[in-house]
């Protein structure tokens, strides 16, 4: 890991903290929660060695990057997110048209909104996790998830700014990765209040203790609120396109 390389890019107020390696066709790789760049070391190191440049940023409200207002649910919309990227992109790679983009659960989510928003940006995509998940103007995704599974849902549980974060405080943060990294279970997610995960789970054989301290380090500086805002500010870009302009600017 140590050839990766780390780099600090000013972008929309902010300073996105991006890992990189290579030369050649650029690939950008977008996290999802609770994740880093990190998830992508495997990838970045075998991509560069096939004659690409690999690119991982930490999104807004991760990790090294910094800038973003945690404070503010509403900053942390898809087209934000889309936004950032886009600045991203005309400072690391302003003379190419379209690059290959990768994306896992919000990650995904990210990728398909920029093919939607900015196709012009976007030469193939590989999406981990998460389908299509299209605008309904009758009713916002939150009151839907809550319609279908109720309160205990975590997308439903998520919501309530400190909430959730102080549920998250009482177990530890190296347990609630370990719990999110273990979750293999069918169905809906439940995280019924007060009862955390129900139990403590065993730590995934594919995830070392090296790596499990690297994402607990990263989040214990954090916290977890930047990721969780993701799904507070769910509903806001379907039910409005007023920023949709200045994606296009």
């Amino acid at each position: 890991m140590e050839k990766i390389e780390h780099k600090i890019i000013p972008v929309n107020g902010q300073n996105i903290h991006v890992a990189e390696l290579g030369q050649g066709p650029l690939v950008l790789f977008l996290h999802g929660f609770p994740e880093l760049w990190y998830s992508w070391r495997h990838q970045i190191l075998y991509l560069a060695a096939q004659g690409y440049r690999a690119v991982a940023p930490d999104l807004r409200g991760y990790g090294e990057t910094t800038g973003a207002p945690v404070e503010d649910p509403s900053k942390f919309t898809i087209l934000h997110m889309v936004g950032d990227l886009i600045a991203l992109l005309d400072v690391i790679e302003p003379d190419t048209d379209k690059v290959f983009v990768v994306g896992h659960d919000w990650g995904a989510s990210i990728a398909w909104h920029l093919c939607l928003y900015r196709p012009d940006k976007v030469k193939a995509l590989v999406n981990l996790g998460v389908a299509f998940f299209p605008r309904s103007p009758e009713m916002n995704p939150v009151d839907m998830f809550r319609s279908l599974y109720g309160d205990d849902h975590y997308i439903c549980r998520f919501q309530e700014p400190g909430d959730i974060e102080a549920e998250f405080a009482q177990i530890g943060t190296k347990e609630v990765l370990k719990n999110f990294f273990a979750f293999r279970t069918p169905g809906p997610y439940y995280f019924p209040k007060g009862k955390g995960f129900g139990g403590s789970a065993d730590k995934p054989t594919w995830l070392s203790e090296d790596n499990l301290e690297y994402y607990t380090k990263k989040f214990e500086q954090t916290g977890f609120s930047g990721g969780v805002n993701y799904y507070r500010a769910f509903g806001r870009y379907l039910a409005s396109r007023r920023l949709q302009c200045r994606l296009h600017a």
